[in-house]
Formats: C-alpha cells, structure tokens, sequence
C-alpha cells in the first residue's frame, strides 16, 4: 500500500510540473497531450494513450483554428474576436432633442449606456458624453445612423484582432480543467492524510486558475459581442460647417465677402455679449471715470481764475 501511495505522489509531482511549464506558452495544449501520458503510465488505472488522445479531441483543434487564422480568407475574418470602438464627435442647436433620438437609437439597436455625463458650461450650453454599448452586429449601423442625428464634426474607429489571445487562453483553461479531473481521481483513491491535504492543496491552486481564466475569456467575450462607442454631444448657438473650395475667381470674391460679413457679425456679437457679462465693472469704472474727471475740472478751473488784487490803501495826509 505505501508503495501505491509513493506512486500516486511521484505521479502528482511530474504531472504538475508538466502542467505548469505548459500553461506558460502559447502552445501550451499540444504540450501537454504529448507530456501527460508519462505521469499517467505510472497510475495502476490509467491507460498511455487515452489522455493524449482526450486532450487533442477536446482543444487540438480550437488551437489549429487560431493558428491558420491569419492565412484565412473572409470565413475566418468573420470568425475572428475582433474589438471594436469608435469615437463621435457632434453638435446641435436642439440639445434635448438630440439626447432623446439617441438614447432612443440605443435601445432600439439592443445596446445600453455604459456611462453618462452631462454638463452645463458657463454661458449656459451643455455637454453630454456618453458609452455606448452596441452589439457588434449592429455597429456599423449605429455609426451611420447616430452620425445622421446631429451634427458630426469627428469620427474616429478602431479594430483590435484579440483571436490569438483568446484561443491560448480557451487552451489553457481546458489545460487547467483536465488537470482538476485528475487530480479529483487521485483525491478520490489517495489513503493518506498527508497525501488528502497535498491533493487539495493543488486542487485549490487549479480552481483558482480556472477562475481566473474563465474570467479572462467572459471579458473578452463582452468586448467582443459588444462594440463600444464613445459619443461626445454639444449645444451650440451656431452649428460649424466645412465650405468647399470655390472653383472661380468671382466665387473667391463672393465667398471672402460672404466670410468677412460673417466674421464681423459674429464679432459684434461676441461683443455685445461680452459687454452684457461685464456691465457691472463697466458701471463701477464709468462712476470712477466721472468722479476723476470733475475734480479734474475743478482743478482746472481755479487755476484759470486770476487771484484777487486788493486796492493799496489810502494814507491820510500829514497835517
């Protein structure tokens, strides 16, 4: 008995160790269905071939897949776990309106807000920012449409190809989850109370890793079915417009009057405007202006005024 027992533990020890040098590449399956058999041999039950064979059933060809992905045509492209985000910049005159279409355009698409703002500035125009969550079916189409609600001044996308990535860690979690297998079986014949303690201790350490990589691909998994967009709404007085270039002279000419025109208005506007918020300094400093300039004038005034002479006085005459 205590020479199965030894047994059982050698058994242990080199499948461990096989397992942890192949979880640590990216090869890491094939690594270990040609590497298991040996530990396995050495167990009174387990036959040589059925582990390799099981490991290569299971995930062999999830690893192949991931491996040609890149010499595929559009079949593999489609296939692929691609993150997708983009980025949109608008404006409107009709604030509220704009944040109604698009929280409705986001429900209808099956997407949610993941998060809001919504800010007031100080001459009183708003700013909204939003992520938004959209299925990645649906996310050309949501561009297209969100783009037409407003305004559109910048749009920016980007693509993350996260295939590799995810495929290494769907082979090491498999990995991680035959190994628990096993080590269960050996928990389930081992006699010992030092060998039951070992057992589960390594149990405890292939549990966590198994959560930890489920947990990997659940990220990857919601990045993937959901594309993410960051929209960036503002109010304004006047929407901006891009002119294109004038092809004659006369349109040239019309076109710097048309612009001067405008850029003068606007001026005069921003002006006035400015005054209206600094009427109150305006007021104070036209009070002082007032005061400085009357004693100004009073000074000036008694410096122009010749002084009075007074008449010599008369000495009477000398009897």
């Amino acid at each position: 008995m205590k020479k199965r027992i030894g047994t059982v533990l050698l058994s242990l020890a080199l499948l461990a160790s096989l397992l942890t040098a192949c979880g640590g590449g990216s090869n890491g399956s094939k690594s270990y269905a040609s590497g298991s058999s040996a530990p396995m041999d050495m167990a009174p039950t387990a036959p040589q071939e059925e582990p390799s064979a099981m490991a290569e059933a299971d995930y062999g060809g999830v690893m192949d897949n991931a491996a040609s992905m890149g010499g595929m045509g559009d079949d593999a492209l489609r296939d692929a776990k691609m993150i997708r985000t983009a980025s949109l910049e608008m404006e409107t005159t009709a604030f509220d309106e704009a944040v109604e279409s698009l929280g409705r355009l986001t429900k209808e698409m099956g997407g949610y807000y993941e998060n809001s703002s919504l800010r007031t500035g100080g001459s009183g125009y708003r700013w909204a920012d939003y992520t938004v969550r959209v299925p990645a079916e649906k996310y050309d189409e949501f561009l297209t449409r969100a783009g037409a609600l407003c305004n559109l001044t910048w749009r920016s996308e980007s693509a993350e190809n996260v295939t590799e990535a995810y495929y290494d860690t769907a082979g090491r979690l498999k990995t991680q989850q035959i190994k628990l297998e096993r080590l269960q079986d050996l928990l389930s014949r081992a006699e010992a109370m030092e060998d039951i303690i070992t057992i589960e201790s390594a149990i405890s350490e292939t549990e966590y890793q198994i959560e930890s990589l489920s947990g990997t691909l659940r990220h990857y998994d919601a990045l993937v079915d959901f594309a993410t967009v960051t929209v960036n709404l503002q109010e304004v007085y006047k929407l901006s417009s891009v002119e294109e270039a004038p092809d004659s002279f006369g349109a040239r000419i019309g076109s710097a009057f048309t612009g001067g025109w405008a850029a003068f208005t606007d001026g005069m506007e921003n002006l006035a405007v400015g005054l209206a918020y600094s009427w109150t300094y305006l007021a104070v400093l036209a009070a002082v202006l007032i005061v400085v300039i009357a004693a100004l004038r009073r000074r000036v005034r008694r410096r122009r005024t010749p002084p009075e002479v007074k008449p010599p006085e008369e000495t009477p005459p000398k009897a």
